[in-house]
């Protein structure tokens, strides 16, 4: 894929793969690479940036495989940045398939 294409999307699918359930880093890293491919190296530093812009909160929970592991939960401003991002989304996805069927019809502007 496309890694511009990639980028475009990637704060989406994290903020809508947290808004289903809090979420540890590396369970989100799995999460997002069902959709597109990402590593750990990704997705931290969008998570820091994130929480940095009060889009997420974080909390410890004890694991029983090791160290207690820091959860990323959505925050109010999250959900409304993750909603405005979903709209923008949609409005471009219809934008460039309509550019694209009208490219492919042989219609001259």
């Amino acid at each position: 894929m496309n890694p511009q294409f990639k980028k475009g999307v990637l704060e989406l699918i994290v903020l809508e793969s947290v808004r289903k359930k809090d979420m540890y880093g590396y369970e989100l890293v799995e999460e997002v690479s069902k959709v597109i491919d990402v590593n750990e190296g990704t997705i931290y530093p969008l998570l820091k940036r994130l929480t940095n812009e009060h889009y997420f909160e974080t909390y410890l929970r004890e694991s029983t495989e090791g160290p207690p592991r820091k959860y990323y939960h959505l925050t109010a401003a999250g959900i409304l940045y993750r909603d405005s991002l979903e709209t923008e989304w949609l409005q471009l996805k219809d934008r460039v398939s309509a550019f694209l069927q009208k490219q492919s019809g042989g219609e001259d502007e």
